[in-house]
């Protein structure tokens, strides 16, 4: 259908409308839905799946790696070799999840999960390791990968967003529990517009930051990784600014779809911050100025980006001594 609307655009001279880019999130089918509330799951297995593969692509540093956290994390998982023995695909399945009356499991290759979830995609991702894992420094390399991707061209900002989306995955796994929901949720938001249409390189200044904050979150004591409110505040501060930074490009790029997903998760982040309890840092922490330029799509004329605060709004403390209302 796509394919012949282009054509009908192209004879008659209307105005081209969106091509089929392949970054829309793939949802269950009805039967998928229906079979999970048969099983009194949550949610149908392809959700389970899709969380669970991209939570493991965005910590792993390799091919063996990716796969025993998928093993690790209860999948079963099936290889696939070409004939010279070489791995270039893989299967998953959730334990429990069979089809043909109970005989067989139900496999979901990566590129059924989602577009970017095949393993030639998977290991365009792959980020040696980094140590030591500084929180501190975490949250400065997610604040200079913010600045770098407002001044990134097109296709050095689509493998900068795709990092990120593994930033926010890494997140949402391993925030304390008052935030988790809404950090899962902003993470969940994010995917699409991790999946920019077009050309893109996977080796930009601000992917490496992002790869790295990730790691960090990962490895660093569980003790430091909460940290308390205040440690937990800053951490959102700086990914708040990172994802509004993904939506200015994604603004000047002219991508409607991932402009609205990034920021529905900036949304879900702000909410997440005033969760924590905790008022903003009195002194500003911010490498990334207030307004920022962004490099505009090619042939398309300037984009004026607006202004990237990343600040969540200071809550209101209410009436105190001294204070009338």
């Amino acid at each position: 259908m796509h394919t012949a609307a282009r054509a009908f655009e192209t004879a008659w001279g209307l105005t081209p409308m969106s091509p089929l880019d392949r970054t829309a999130r793939r949802a269950p089918v009805t039967g998928e839905r229906e079979k999970a509330a048969r099983r009194g799951l949550p949610e149908a297995a392809r959700e389970s799946l899709q969380r669970t593969v991209r939570e493991a692509a965005a910590r792993a540093t390799g091919t063996t790696d990716f796969l025993t956290r998928l093993r690790d994390a209860g999948l079963r998982v099936r290889e696939h070799h070409d004939e010279n023995g070489a791995l270039n695909g893989y299967a998953v399945a959730l334990p429990g999840d069979r089809a043909d009356r109970g005989t067989r499991p139900v496999w979901f290759s990566g590129r059924t999960l989602a577009y970017d979830l095949s393993l030639p995609r998977i290991r365009e991702r792959f980020h040696p390791a980094i140590a030591p894992a500084d929180l501190a420094l975490a949250h400065t390399r997610i604040r200079e990968a913010a600045h770098l991707l407002t001044q990134a061209g097109r296709a050095e900002g689509a493998g900068d967003v795709a990092a990120l989306g593994d930033l926010l995955a890494v997140a949402a796994a391993t925030s304390p529990t008052p935030v988790r929901d809404q950090i899962r949720a902003a993470a969940a938001a994010f995917e699409q517009a991790s999946r920019a249409p077009g050309t893109r390189t996977l080796h930009g200044a601000a992917r490496a930051h992002f790869k790295a904050s990730a790691q960090a979150l990962e490895h660093a004591p569980r003790t430091a990784r909460g940290g308390g409110a205040p440690a937990v505040l800053n951490l959102l501060i700086a990914l708040v600014e990172a994802v509004e930074a993904a939506t200015a490009w994604h603004r000047a790029q002219e991508h409607d779809a991932q402009t609205r997903a990034a920021a529905q998760a900036a949304a879900l982040l702000r909410e997440a911050a005033t969760l924590t309890g905790a008022p903003p840092p009195t002194r500003p922490t911010r490498n990334v100025p207030r307004t920022v330029r962004v490099t505009p799509a090619a042939g398309r004329g300037p984009a004026t980006a607006p202004p990237v605060t990343g600040v969540p709004p200071r809550p209101n403390p209410g009436p105190g001594p001294g204070r009338s209302r």
